[in-house]
């Protein structure tokens, strides 16, 4: 990794305008926001900066990473004052969009694991009204555990949960000191399952009955749909624009202009966050169901097809998938084929939209590294490809190929090793990757691959077990019939074809 060049100082407060300078310290902490990632920034943080410069918010976000390993962006941004660029890169209505905004959103950034006590005192903010949450499918789940004093929940849930305790008791249980919660995470009804964790959580550390009724009836746990492809920081660019800019930004971010946000509640809830109002792409719906099955299943559910097998056959990021003529005519059949015959809408409408979605990944501005969207692979196959794979079987009666085939090639690129603090995977050329996932996962996916290959096991016992997995599927797929067999098939095909070296 090449260094920063010692005469050049990172973006921070003193890169902005004095009158911006004042008017992030003015403002009050209106959001709380669990995840210091890409998306959200290049997303809803973008949306509340727009909002603020209309004057129409008026408020800033406290940030907080989901999990340990965040917290060295939580160190660049207190580094940075909380300060980011923004670049907005793509094609728009056939034009060329090449947009540049410095971000200025968070007034506090802290880190849960070692900040505990100011992470909870947050809770007592009388202008907090939302909670955002971006921590990927993985990090919505509930898992239970104990309740330590003085010690970090390890999970958003559990988490939440104490936060909404610690304001429950500072404010007596006022009515009016309940928050909006608006999960990111792309699951289905993500509102109502992070409200199902938390009313768990409160039952199990037998927090009181009024409380549980004051979480019921004064919080609002809101299902939402996000759309927007954020890339993240442009490592082949980077060293040009830090020329360009005269200063290091180390939280640099890209995204496509694009975006859609769909939220399930009452459009009177606008007045309190008026993005609507603002003219962004943002809309008050009363059923999220075909917003989100058409984008879930088809946008996540082709990033999770081809991510995989790009990763096999060296690629490293959409672009070059898309640049590909067999793996785009894969992709599109897979499309058409495959996914568009089981969702229970307009196929006309569908198949714009999809256009629409292949027109994106080509965004030569954009370069989507695959290694980002394999994170967590295995929640997102379950969540973006499982149901339309279960949907098609039982509407065609026969398996869909090529959802068979990326599935095979999942598989393959789970065949991972341990290797110190990593789980490593090799591609088809001999260059090796890191697969980053539940440890369980990993562990589990790590002694069948190594048990396959001290021949203990066959290939056709290897699929089986691993399709079996009720902890990585919720249900044992080996009782849709002929899909072993199939899986298997195209396994072996794949491992025939490019034998590891």
């Amino acid at each position: 990794m090449k260094r920063k060049p010692q005469h050049l100082k990172c973006l921070n407060k003193n890169n902005l305008p004095a009158e911006d300078q004042q008017a992030i310290a003015d403002y009050p902490i209106k959001v709380l926001q669990i995840g210091e990632g890409h998306f959200l920034r290049g997303f809803f943080d973008w949306m509340i900066h727009e909002c603020n410069k209309k004057g129409y918010f008026n408020g800033s976000i406290a940030v907080t990473q989901p999990r340990p390993q965040g917290k060295t962006k939580i160190e660049k941004l207190k580094q940075q004052d909380g300060l980011y660029t923004l670049l907005i890169r793509g094609l728009q209505n056939k034009k060329v969009v090449n947009e540049k905004e410095t971000i200025s959103v968070f007034s506090r950034i802290i880190d849960p694991y070692t900040e505990w006590g100011e992470f909870l005192a947050l809770a007592k903010s009388p202008d907090l009204e939302f909670v955002v949450s971006n921590t990927t499918e993985a990090g919505l789940s509930y898992q239970q555990m104990p309740l330590e004093e003085g010690v970090p929940m390890t999970s958003f849930p559990g988490r939440l949960t104490i936060f909404l305790y610690q304001r429950y008791l500072h404010f007596n249980g006022d009515s009016d000191k309940g928050l909006i919660m608006l999960p990111c995470e792309l699951l289905e009804e993500n509102g109502d399952k992070l409200k199902q964790y938390v009313v768990q959580h409160s039952k199990d550390w037998e927090l009181s009955t009024a409380f549980i009724n004051w979480l019921e009836q004064d919080n609002l746990f809101l299902n939402s749909l996000v759309d927007r492809i954020v890339t993240g920081y442009p490592v082949m660019e980077a060293e040009k624009w830090t020329a360009e800019s005269g200063y290091v930004d180390q939280l640099l971010n890209t995204t496509e202009p694009y975006y859609f946000w769909a939220i399930e509640a009452d459009p009177s809830l606008d007045r309190l966050l008026p993005l609507n109002k603002a003219g962004l792409n943002v809309h008050w719906v009363e059923d999220l169901t075909p917003y989100q099955i058409r984008k879930v299943r088809i946008l996540n559910g082709s990033h999770t097809i081809i991510a995989p097998l790009g990763i096999l056959y060296g690629l490293d990021h959409v672009g070059q998938v898309m640049a590909d003529s067999e793996f785009k005519g894969f992709l599109q059949k897979t499309i058409e084929e495959d996914i568009l015959p089981t969702l229970p809408y307009n196929r006309h409408d569908m198949m714009q939209y999809a256009e629409s979605v292949l027109e994106r990944f080509i965004n030569p501005f954009v370069q989507h590294q695959l290694a980002d969207i394999l994170l967590n692979s295995i929640s997102k196959f379950k969540v973006r490809l499982l149901p339309t794979l279960v949907a098609y079987f039982a509407k065609e009666e026969q398996l869909p190929a090529s959802l068979v085939t990326a599935f095979a090639g999942l598989i393959r690129y789970y065949k991972v090793q341990k290797s110190e603090d990593n789980y490593v995977g090799t591609r088809f050329d001999g260059s090796e990757y890191i697969v980053k996932d539940d440890q369980l996962a990993l562990d589990f996916f790590c002694e069948q691959w190594s048990s396959f290959e001290a021949k203990d096991m066959s290939l056709k016992q290897l699929v089986k077990k691993i399709i079996g997995n009720k902890l990585l599927w919720d249900k044992d797929l080996n009782r849709i019939t002929g899909l072993s067999n199939a899986v298997c098939n195209n396994l072996k095909e794949i491992i025939n074809r490019f034998k590891d070296r």
